[in-house]
């Protein structure tokens, strides 16, 4: 009869467990994310980054003060990486370093709660998910919020295992990096309070509280910076329906990890010791002991549960913690930014919820390493799977447009003459026009200096368009979104300021994807 510890073991009794990780891993999941670097073309926020990262310290302390104000940590590392250049594969590279940390630690801590079996699969599984290449190659600090993430339920990890002032020491150093990276990204940190414990609450709180510090300032910044974020529209919990596509990147693949992510947490359940000083099946023996099983390696493992308390403790119940633990990274973040959006001001934004990914892969890691038999099989088969089901995806992602703002297609579209002017929408657009222009441009009439804004990512302009357009007999007027928006309605002022000036629309262009930016032309009536 097949039982619930059966279902756990992950592998056959004489195997080896090993103490290392495979660094390998972590290496493949870097490489995954950095393979679409040199494709997709920066968008926006990738230029805010090159723009915030340029200016000096008091410049980008006075930005801070304005707009972006949780993003000045990773700001000022970028300041110091933009040195050595803003090329595209240069700017994306810290991502894709940030998507193999957080590989390492997947595999670490899926050994640590299963197998080391178990950790690979999970870190497997995170490097073919389209939103590990979506953000491992975006030069924005989500892929180093990830990896912090993962480094701090790792560190509890050991500090909840072994009880020490450095672990703990190492755990509030980890909280702090994850308050640091994304402000959004403290959203897991509930989840990490259900390890709570009376003989742990002093040294586990203190350690989270210092490392909050942070998350404490950059709060208080952003929340004077609401206006910043004030084009975020009000969601319901229906967005909790996309939330698997999200997390992964593709729908077919986030439903298929879903379902693998709660069958995990199900057989680590079923498997979890019930009793005082029972261990589970696959920590029968301590790290680095060979064979699992002799009474030996039982009653060592058994006093290593008792000195931890963590998933193999002696206290009843330790590994089920852990579900509730890894479930919760999973599905609280999505849960408590609605709750935010709703009590505080809109904020639900599905890229603030990358963090949720790396969970996603560990529980999907787990679910396959618990199989009683065929675990490599069944993991080639559900990492090929997984490939097949977000195919599309994974091409998306690594197109020009990948990210949804192509300013070299833009570019190709204006065909410039002599004493043709342009005219910027948005006048932070201006930034990516001048990062990508490597031939003629039309004048920049409207521009009034060549600094951005200290205030923001704009630029400041001359305000009456007819006159720094006069003597001019052709316009082009690019702005960030569909024909419609700049058209038919009033959503981009600029045009309208044209169309008064005495032009007439003569061509239009838009780019593949929402929002996208549209290309036109104006010529004199």
């Amino acid at each position: 009869m097949t039982t619930a510890a059966t279902l756990a073991s992950p592998a056959r009794p004489a195997e080896r467990l090993r103490t290392s990780t495979p660094w390998w891993m972590s290496l493949l999941a870097g490489i995954a994310a950095f393979t679409g670097t040199g494709s997709a073309t920066l968008n926006g926020d990738e230029l805010a980054t090159i723009s915030a990262a340029s200016r000096s310290l008091s410049g980008m302390w006075e930005l801070a003060r304005h707009i972006d104000g949780h993003f000045l940590p990773y700001y000022l590392f970028m300041h110091l990486w933009v040195k050595a250049g803003t090329a595209e594969l240069w700017l994306r590279l810290p991502s894709a370093v940030g998507i193999g940390v957080a590989a390492w630690f997947l595999v670490d801590l899926g050994r640590r709660l299963h197998s080391t079996r178990a950790g690979v699969i999970a870190a497997a599984v995170f490097a073919i998910l389209p939103a590990v290449s979506y953000f491992g190659a975006f030069a924005r600090s989500y892929a180093f919020a990830a990896a912090a993430v993962a480094f701090s339920f790792w560190a509890l990890h050991r500090a909840v295992e072994r009880s020490e002032v450095r672990r703990w020491v190492v755990y509030g150093v980890a909280v702090a990096l994850v308050c640091s990276t994304h402000l959004f990204a403290v959203l897991v940190l509930p989840a990490q309070l259900l390890l709570l414990r009376r003989d742990r609450v002093v040294p586990m709180l203190a350690a989270m509280a210092l490392g909050c510090v942070p998350a404490a300032v950059l709060g208080l910044v952003g929340f004077g910076e609401r206006h910043a974020i004030s084009w975020i529209p009000q969601r319901g919990p229906e967005v909790w329906l996309k939330f698997p596509k999200m997390a992964a990147g593709a729908s077919g693949l986030g439903l298929m990890l879903f379902a693998l992510a709660l069958a995990g947490a199900v057989l680590l359940w079923r498997a979890a010791p019930r009793g005082a000083g029972a261990l589970p099946p696959w920590r029968a023996a301590p790290y680095g002991v060979e064979e699992a099983g002799t009474a030996r390696a039982e009653e060592a493992g058994r006093v290593r549960g008792e000195e931890s308390g963590g998933a193999g403790a002696g206290e009843s119940g330790g590994a089920r913690v852990w579900v509730f633990v890894l479930v919760g990274w999973l599905v609280l973040p999505p849960v408590l930014l609605l709750v935010v959006s709703q009590l505080v001001t809109p904020v639900y934004v599905d890229r603030y919820l990358f963090v949720t990914a790396p969970a996603l892969a560990l529980l999907a890691g787990l679910a396959v390493a618990a199989l009683p038999r065929f675990q490599v099989v069944a993991a080639v088969v559900v990492v090929l799977l997984g490939c097949a089901l977000s195919v599309q995806e994974h091409v998306t992602v690594r197109e020009e447009n990948g990210r949804f703002e192509n300013i070299p297609w833009a570019l190709r579209v204006i065909k410039a003459e002599p004493d043709d002017a342009i005219v910027y929408g948005q006048s932070q657009l201006r930034t990516g026009f001048e990062y990508y222009a490597d031939s003629l441009m039309p004048v920049d009439v409207l521009k009034a200096g060549d600094a951005p804004s200290p205030d923001g990512f704009g630029y400041p302009e001359r305000p009456d368009a007819a006159a720094a357009l006069d003597g001019r007999d052709r316009v082009w007027v690019v702005w960030r979104g569909s024909k419609q928006s700049g058209l038919d309605g009033d959503a981009v002022p600029r045009v309208a300021e044209v169309v008064k000036a005495g032009f007439k629309l003569s061509l239009a262009k838009h780019s593949a994807e929402l929002p996208g930016l549209t290309v036109a032309l104006f010529v004199r009536r």
